[in-house]
């Protein structure tokens, strides 16, 4: 009897130390430059483009367009940019994702350890990555701040996780959160800022504008080989396509238009920030504007919901540039709905993203 009563407080005490155990939470957004000055603006551009998931051409070609090219003359004019983007904290995508880290750790409590990491600059994802080895935790949750998945940005972040830690001797249980655009908080944070505006002012077209990608990369992600043909094959989401970035966003858009009630012919989705001459995933949403405008067109809410934090692509590119552009052609009031940045309904997101996994 003494016996067993001692072989069940040993097993109590293993059970409460394995309970004293963390788990490393690993949340990700994309990366910027360290300040708005031309030099690291081009040392970020060099590290986001050599990547060879995001330009995905031979590695030679990829480093002379990059080193030779791109970087050095689309550097300045870049910093320019991110000189109107910077506030007195710095880039919005880091402080606001900096307001998170904190929030989801009050929100998780002392179980989890909460660590932001860029893919591209700093905080690097090595550094947060080696804190957790050192930490010795049982299992890490890695979050990517991508709501879609798409090879250049989640993908991405897989293979970067995977390169650091396969070089550990002891590599513990890694869990990849892989998309939720269709999660209930994310929709329920759009919806209720464009409710806000949509309180104040009577809007006659809704725009759903979401970072483009090549074409070549959806039909690289094809494991079919013929279901992606950039048409009606993004109506629905199924098993064949349920990893295609086109498609999960087009189904945001139907989630967003479901929960706002909006009427069928007053709204679109497109895709914007296409650089080079291949094809990008259409259609393009400069070209849209252009056409709400000629067709008589005066007030549009746009959206952009591939981003979490609001950046150089809303703030600037959809909040400023395209509304001058449709104001150009005779559209009159433009509104930007604001990223899930640091509101509560994100932490919310992302702590049911965490428990869950």
């Amino acid at each position: 009897m003494d016996s067993l009563k001692a072989e069940m407080a040993i097993s109590q005490d293993k059970t409460n130390t394995y309970k004293g155990l963390k788990t490393g939470v690993l949340i990700i957004n994309l990366g910027t430059p360290d300040s708005p000055e031309t030099p690291d603006v081009r040392k970020y551009l060099r590290e986001f483009l050599m990547d060879g998931r995001v330009l995905d051409i031979p590695f030679l070609s990829r480093w002379i367009l990059v080193n030779l090219i791109i970087a050095p003359f689309r550097a300045p004019k870049s910093a320019k940019i991110y000189k109107e983007l910077w506030e007195e904290r710095g880039s919005p995508l880091k402080f606001y994702g900096e307001d998170v880290e904190k929030m989801l750790q009050n929100s998780l409590g002392e179980d989890y350890e909460v660590k932001l990491a860029m893919r591209y600059q700093s905080p690097s994802m090595d550094s947060a990555l080696e804190e957790f080895k050192n930490a010795g935790y049982q299992k890490i949750i890695v979050v990517p701040f991508f709501p879609q998945y798409a090879s250049a940005s989640t993908g991405s972040v897989y293979e970067k996780t995977m390169d650091i830690v396969k070089k550990w001797q002891v590599i513990p249980e890694i869990k990849f959160i892989n998309n939720y655009y269709n999660h209930p908080k994310f929709i329920e944070h759009f919806a209720a800022a464009a409710r806000k505006y949509m309180a104040e002012h009577n809007f006659d077209y809704f725009l759903f504008s979401y970072h483009g990608l090549p074409e070549r990369q959806m039909t690289k992600g094809d494991c079919t080989g013929k279901t992606c043909q950039f048409g009606s094959c993004c109506d629905t989401i199924h098993s064949m396509n349920q990893y295609c970035y086109r498609a999960q966003c087009f189904e945001t858009t139907r989630l967003l238009v479901r929960e706002l009630g909006l009427k069928e012919g007053t709204y679109s989705t497109s895709f914007q920030s296409r650089l080079g001459r291949d094809p990008w995933i259409k259609p393009y949403t400069d070209v849209v504007i252009e056409e709400l405008a000629a067709q008589g067109k005066k007030s549009v809410l746009a959206f952009s919901p591939a981003f979490v934090a609001d950046c150089l692509e809303t703030t600037i590119e959809v909040g400023v540039e395209y509304k001058e552009l449709f104001e150009s052609k005779g559209g009159k009031h433009w509104q930007l709905v604001e990223s899930l940045n640091n509101s509560p309904i994100w932490v919310e997101l992302l702590e049911d993203l965490v428990r869950k996994a």
